[in-house]
């Protein structure tokens, strides 16, 4: 278990600084969590691909479980709120669960990339749409009758050019097509620390 400490490690970070990154705006359409998050998927693919299956649900695992207590801790300290903390801690399992059954699905196929690329797109949209509208949707305000949403639920043209939406579908699609750019960038970080764990340990 111990040479699992490192992914756990990542992905309670990962979390947490996303938890938190996310509250705040990075221009009109992003927020610095999108910039964070979708290393989570880099971190698990890693695991499943070195360690198999088995392994990378239990980095998930307990990178969720570490995640969500820091975040429940972190929105009773006001550095984020007890929205934000479900709607994250849902997304990840949800997402990451489904990212490690696509990938072990696509591992023996041809071509290294294909299974990091799909499992991370898919889990990707999944996530998005999971963590956006659970974390301000307006019709979801029961979750968390005190936590103030107001602010991503103000109505404008989506991305500044489609039908007039909430705010926070705008943030959710920008997001979401900068985890596509990153999916396609994590490609190399993947590919090498993959090659350097096996050539470490050619057991594995």
């Amino acid at each position: 278990m111990t040479r699992f400490l490192p992914g756990v490690i990542a992905m309670a970070i990962i979390v947490v600084a996303s938890n938190i990154l996310v509250q705040h705006q990075l221009g009109d359409w992003l927020t610095w969590g999108a910039l964070s998050y979708p290393f989570a998927f880099l971190v698990t693919d890693v695991m499943n691909r070195v360690y198999g299956p088995a392994a990378a649900r239990h980095v998930v695992l307990a990178g969720f479980v570490i995640g969500v207590l820091c975040s429940l801790i972190a929105a009773q300290s006001g550095t984020t709120t007890l929205r934000i903390a479900l709607a994250s801690g849902t997304a990840f399992l949800t997402a990451q669960l489904l990212d490690i059954t696509v990938f072990n699905a696509m591992r023996n196929r041809s071509g290294w990339w294909k299974a990091p690329l799909v499992s991370s797109l898919l889990g990707s949209a999944l996530d998005t749409a999971l963590f956006f509208s659970i974390a301000f949707a307006a019709q979801l305000s029961f979750i968390a009758p005190a936590d103030d949403v107001a602010w991503a639920n103000e109505t404008l043209p989506l991305l500044g050019i489609g039908p007039v939406s909430p705010l926070w579908a705008s943030l959710a699609v920008a997001d979401w097509m900068l985890k596509m750019l990153l999916a396609l960038l994590a490609l190399v970080p993947f590919r090498l620390i993959v090659r350097n764990i096996l050539r470490q340990n050619p057991a594995f």
